[in-house]
């Protein structure tokens, strides 16, 4: 009688019941006869029990290593979290749990970069329009354009030092100008995040710098990112700025994969200690528009790979990239 092996999917004899003496007759047949090889098995259609168990080892062991390398492909993108998007469709091409919650860093000033271009939109302030710069916000740490207090600068030119050296003393300005202050300003991004359907994000401060309780995710970034570009596509002409001079001072875009993939236009990147290396990345070839978002990275060089491997596998394959 012919059994399938559901498991390994082998065919093998299984014997059928036979009397007691039967069974000892043939034992005592088989000791007697000679020996037979394994091609006379395949040409009677019939595996030896041993070989038999050899084949499905082999079918576990091939499974164990495809199981293997599926995670090594997954371990080798080296942030916690990433999502590619045709910009186009809308359509989800790739995602590594783009639903977990990982402080936004300075990916907040795309927020706080898209509510003043609202403003700018409806006629409430305008490009050229200087603003005045505080000693508070003159003070304020971390990535920095260097303003200094009293100075006067152009609107226009504070949302290039945002969008290009991440200036924390920008993002105050421009958030100040804006809301009118830091915690109305909050608010707005926040009814703002609420509005796009930004879920998991809360936003405690214009500039992404480290505060209790204020988070995002992939996702959410990559949601804000494509509502923004497609209210204000204009604002490319500051996410794609390579070098910025300011006061004789020059500095390049923190963006490293500007200049170095073809079609990358723009946009965002962001660092701390608890967020690890975040960045949004944009692109367009031909027709094609991308958007990556990778945050949690253990390295500039490995988010930026990251995100270069996702931008090229998007263009790839625009449909659905292997």
């Amino acid at each position: 009688m012919v059994k399938k092996d559901s498991h390994a999917t082998l065919t093998v004899e299984e014997e059928p019941c036979r009397p007691r003496d039967y069974r000892e007759q043939r034992r005592t047949e088989n000791r007697n006869a000679p020996a037979r090889s394994y091609h006379a098995y395949a040409h009677h259609g019939v595996m030896p029990w041993a070989t038999a168990r050899l084949a499905v080892c082999f079918l576990w062991l091939c499974l164990i290593a495809i199981c293997a390398v599926s995670g090594s492909a997954q371990a080798a993108m080296p942030v916690r979290s990433a999502i590619l998007i045709n910009m186009d469709t809308g359509k989800v091409l790739y995602a590594k749990n783009p639903d977990m919650a990982i402080p936004p860093a300075s990916l907040t000033k795309v927020m706080t970069m898209y509510l003043a271009m609202d403003q700018i939109r409806a006629g409430k302030l305008k490009p050229g329009e200087k603003i005045r710069i505080t000693p508070q916000v003159a003070a304020v740490g971390g990535s920095s354009m260097h303003l200094r207090a009293g100075e006067r600068v152009a609107l226009s030119q504070l949302l290039t030092g945002m969008a290009v050296v991440s200036g924390n003393d920008a993002a105050t300005a421009v958030a100040r100008r804006v809301g009118g202050n830091d915690r109305q300003f909050v608010r707005n991004m926040n009814q703002k995040a609420k509005a796009l359907g930004m879920n998991r994000t809360t936003f405690k401060n214009p500039t992404g710098l480290p505060a209790a309780g204020q988070k995002t995710t992939a996702r959410d970034m990559a949601r804000m990112t494509r509502a923004y570009l497609r209210s204000h596509p204009s604002a490319l002409r500051y996410h794609g700025v390579q070098l910025l001079t300011y006061r004789d001072r020059k500095t390049r875009n923190t963006n490293g994969l500007l200049g170095t993939v073809a079609g990358v236009n723009g946009l965002k990147t962001g660092w701390t200690v608890a967020s690890g290396y975040n960045l949004i990345v944009t692109g367009q070839r031909g027709k094609t528009r991308m958007l990556a978002v990778v945050m949690g990275g253990t390295s500039r060089v490995g988010r930026d790979n990251a995100a270069r491997r996702l931008i090229e596998a998007g263009f790839r394959h625009p449909a659905s990239p292997q």
